[in-house]
């Protein structure tokens, strides 16, 4: 059983490894694809929120690489330095997704709001879980009594909230995507050959959470397998 799960484990590994390399290299070939209409990602931004009557978020500029977010709490669309400022496909899929967060925001999506009220508990939790499930194995969680089994359990729920969370980001993502790519479309802000690009930089996207996702929920079986199953090893 335990060697079941440590394929399982290797084989999400492998895949997120693949996506995240694949993402990289689509973003490098569709960041050499210059829009036609020459708008950087921040005036693509601009443009998508202006369009969907948001005038109460503002589009700044963030360090880093693949840095780009949505921030409910002050209303702002980060872009990335490589996002904010190029005029390809890539930076107008990224700016338009993340706006696609602000529209959401702005529209009371009711997954974003979910999503939204767990980030302070899966903030701590996702950090705490592991800890506590270490030690409470170490007390004898694996007896299934005492105060070690009731501690392991504490970080078992822990980290089935950070699992929870990691799925309800799929439906949130994949929305935004969808919200970026329709506007895009309907707006003829991209050629047929660009918004290809930037429907394929979107999906490879996608695929990483849809990869976190499982990774997430092969390691809280994994760890409840040691909790629940340690006694019949």
């Amino acid at each position: 059983m335990y060697l079941q799960y440590y394929i399982l484990l290797g084989i999400i590994g492998l895949a997120s490894f693949y996506i995240s390399s694949k993402l990289k290299s689509k973003f490098a070939f569709y960041s050499k694809v210059h829009l036609r209409n020459g708008m950087s990602g921040a005036e693509i931004a601009q443009k998508m929120l202006q369009d969907n009557g948001i005038y109460d978020v503002k589009v700044v500029s963030v360090a880093g690489r693949l840095t780009d977010h949505y921030n409910p709490a002050d209303k702002t669309v980060n872009l990335s330095e490589a996002v904010y400022n190029q005029r390809n496909a890539a930076a107008a899929a990224v700016a338009a997704h993340e706006v696609g967060h602000a529209v959401q925001h702005a529209t009371a999506y009711s997954m974003l709001g979910f999503r939204s009220k767990m980030v302070p508990v899966v903030s701590v939790s996702s950090n705490l879980a592991p800890m506590l499930i270490f030690v409470g194995l170490i007390l004898g969680a694996a007896s299934k009594i005492g105060f070690g089994y009731i501690i392991a359990i504490v970080g078992l729920v822990l980290m089935a909230i950070a699992t929870l969370f990691s799925f309800v980001t799929l439906p949130v993502e994949y929305d935004a995507s969808n919200r970026a790519l329709a506007w895009l479309k309907s707006k003829n802000m991209l050629s047929q050959q660009e918004y290809a690009g930037a429907e394929d930089s979107l999906k490879w996207a996608a695929r990483t959470y849809v990869v976190a996702a499982l990774g997430s929920l092969a390691m809280l079986l994994y760890w409840a397998l040691q909790v629940f199953g340690g006694s019949r090893r």
